[in-house]
């Protein structure tokens, strides 16, 4: 169960930064890839926004392609590093501000005053009280018809399997290369993988709630392949705004397979070609 302290350690003191979060998008072939066919897509809808608010912004990884749709972003993060790097990545766009903050409130940001929230690759390593903090405080600071996309653990579904399997992670460590690939293949083999194990995307809906906020989306996938569905998108904004509704849920098995098939052509659609400009023809 990774606290908001072993966050700030982790990510201030053990990770290592070299690449900026880099070897995370990997499955998709690049970050510039995974963007655009992995989170724009989901997120478009939402898109301009004049005031957006990124929670964990890592080494800025997004915020560069969320700078392409806003007026104005503040980026917050528990780890000063973060702030500091993104402080010094940035530093040229006036429109950009970062924050550090204690994992779990948003004091630097004023009420209602945000149009669209956004977190991704990040809150799936924070407990529910972490997460709650971030919905009473996404309630204060969300303008009536602001929404907030945020990825988080699901991993709290699985306790019970994942229990009874945790005396034979030993042996699984130890078995042949093919055989383990074998069982990563069945969605057998996986692991937590710093998973925080109080979340579930049940619980987040209901905490919302508790927030005042309504969750009226949530894509559950398996992040990391497999059968288990590790991590939630959701969806969550105020009553009453323009994106309120009844809460839609899909479990989606096929989201790993969708990064194969984004990395397979990533090269072709998501990167500049060589040699000098081309003009289009035409």
């Amino acid at each position: 169960m990774p606290t908001i302290d072993e966050n700030r350690r982790e990510w201030n003191e053990r990770y290592g930064w070299d690449s900026g979060g880099a070897p995370w998008s990997k499955p998709w072939g690049s970050a510039e890839a995974q963007w655009n066919r992995c989170i724009h897509p989901r997120i478009a809808q939402f898109l301009p926004a004049p005031f957006i608010l990124e929670i964990a912004p890592g080494y800025g990884r997004w915020t560069e392609f969320l700078l392409g749709h806003c007026d104005q972003l503040v980026g917050v993060d528990v780890a000063a590093n973060c702030t500091d790097a993104c402080r010094e990545r940035f530093a040229h766009d006036p429109r950009v501000s970062f924050e550090t903050n204690d994992g779990r409130s948003l004091p630097m940001v004023a009420d209602g005053s945000v149009d669209f929230a956004f977190s991704f690759d990040s809150l799936v390593h924070v407990e529910a009280d972490a997460i709650e903090g971030y919905l009473t405080e996404l309630a204060r600071v969300l303008k009536p018809d602001g929404v907030a996309f945020i990825h988080h653990s699901n991993f709290g579904t699985y306790q019970r399997s994942t229990r009874a399997l945790a005396p034979l992670q030993p042996t699984l460590d130890r078995l042949p290369t093919a055989a383990r690939a074998g069982l990563l293949r069945g969605g057998v083999y996986k692991g937590a993988h710093w998973r925080a194990t109080s979340m579930t995307a049940a619980r987040l809906a209901e905490m919302s709630v508790g927030a005042g906020l309504r969750c009226v989306g949530q894509e559950l996938v398996n992040w990391e392949g497999g059968i288990l569905l590790l991590d939630t998108f959701s969806v969550v904004t105020r009553p009453g705004s323009p994106w309120d509704g009844d809460n839609r849920i899909v479990r989606n098995w096929l989201f790993r397979a969708e990064a194969r098939s984004v990395r397979r052509t990533h090269s072709i659609y998501d990167t500049p070609p060589p040699g000098p400009d081309r003009a289009r023809p035409g």
